[in-house]
């Protein structure tokens, strides 16, 4: 089958949804594949704020992904971001600080390598917020 928008067969690369306003005052996103998700609600976050988690997520994902053949000796890997908003309109990211935190037994020199491999090569959310202009900084802290 060809793939075609019409059809909902994307070809790679391609994103879809819509976002509606619901009368709560908040909105509710529904991807191409029919996932739900609400925004700017009293109870769910910023557009900005799902932006920032979408980069500690997508960075996570790289880690994990990079130790797949060593997940059973990781016990916690957790991603703070704290990122910071210009103060003028459009208020983009100016900066962005990540602190991953990992327990367990994997080498500290591997988890530094897949980050930054994350942040210079795999992380598509970063690498947009980046190449915005924001500087991008992070630490590492390995417990036991």
């Amino acid at each position: 089958m060809k793939p075609t928008l019409e059809g909902g067969c994307f070809p790679r690369g391609f994103v879809k949804g819509e976002v509606t306003w619901t009368d709560e005052g908040g909105y509710v996103g529904t991807t191409g594949g029919g996932k739900q998700f609400e925004i700017y609600g009293s109870d769910s976050p910023s557009p900005m704020e799902m932006v920032a988690h979408g980069h500690a997520a997508c960075s996570l994902i790289d880690l994990i992904d990079g130790l797949k053949h060593r997940k059973k000796n990781l016990e916690f890997i957790r991603v703070e971001i704290d990122a910071t908003r210009a103060d003028e309109s459009p208020k983009v990211f100016t900066s962005v600080m990540m602190r991953y935190i990992v327990k367990g037994g994997v080498p500290e020199s591997l988890v530094r390598r897949l980050i930054e491999s994350s942040h210079q090569k795999y992380c598509s959310v970063g690498i947009m917020i980046t190449r915005s202009g924001a500087s991008l900084d992070w630490s590492l802290e390995m417990i036991g």
